[in-house]
């Protein structure tokens, strides 16, 4: 009779130390998530481009026009996502607003949704392969934001305290793991 009731609770505390880490297993990898997409597309700043035709010259110059009208928006720096621990394609861009402010923008971004997904910079060069997947938080970098999506266009606004020219990549950072899902070399535009 006791040998009955101890492999009795035995076999339930196994049980429930089973289901226990399942549990924290389901949260830790939420394999759910490479199942699923989130679409984010959001406005991308316009930015002005070159005329081949050069401005028309005034009879009357204007030496204060160009002190008050403001510096349109322009791209300081691109590049191209290349896949690290899953398959990511898209591009980067720094822009500098006619205001001042920096902000990242990411195009056409497709990756795998994953857990605790970030958005970093850093200054790390991008290398492809497995020996490119945990080099970004060997140096400087900084957290963005969370990702808002895996999927579509999104802009992220850069710190003021951040100078773009201190960075020279961007990582879709997976902070649980310590690993690139892909990341850009940012070059001069």
């Amino acid at each position: 009779m006791r040998k009955r009731m101890f492999r009795s609770s035995v076999v339930r505390a196994g049980l429930a130390a089973a289901v226990v880490v399942a549990m924290l297993g389901l949260y830790w990898f939420q394999p759910w998530k490479l199942f699923t997409d989130t679409y984010v597309d959001e406005a991308v700043p316009r930015v002005a481009t070159t005329s081949a035709t050069p401005p028309p010259v005034s009879a009357s110059p204007t030496p204060v026009a160009s002190a008050v009208t403001p510096a349109a928006n322009e791209i300081l720096t691109v590049g191209e996502f290349v896949t690290h621990e899953h398959r990511t394609t898209g591009s980067a861009e720094i822009h500098r607003l006619a205001d001042g402010r920096h902000q990242l923008v990411i195009r056409d971004l497709n990756t795998s949704n994953g857990p605790d997904l970030r958005v970093w910079l850093t200054d790390q060069p991008v290398i492809r392969g497995t020996a490119g997947w945990r080099v970004f938080d060997d140096g400087e970098w900084v957290e963005l934001a969370k990702l808002k999506g895996n999927k579509g266009n999104q802009v992220y606004e850069l710190p003021e305290s951040v100078d773009p020219r201190d960075f020279r990549s961007v990582s879709i950072w997976c902070k649980r793991f310590a690993v690139s899902f892909g990341a850009a070399d940012l070059t001069s535009a």
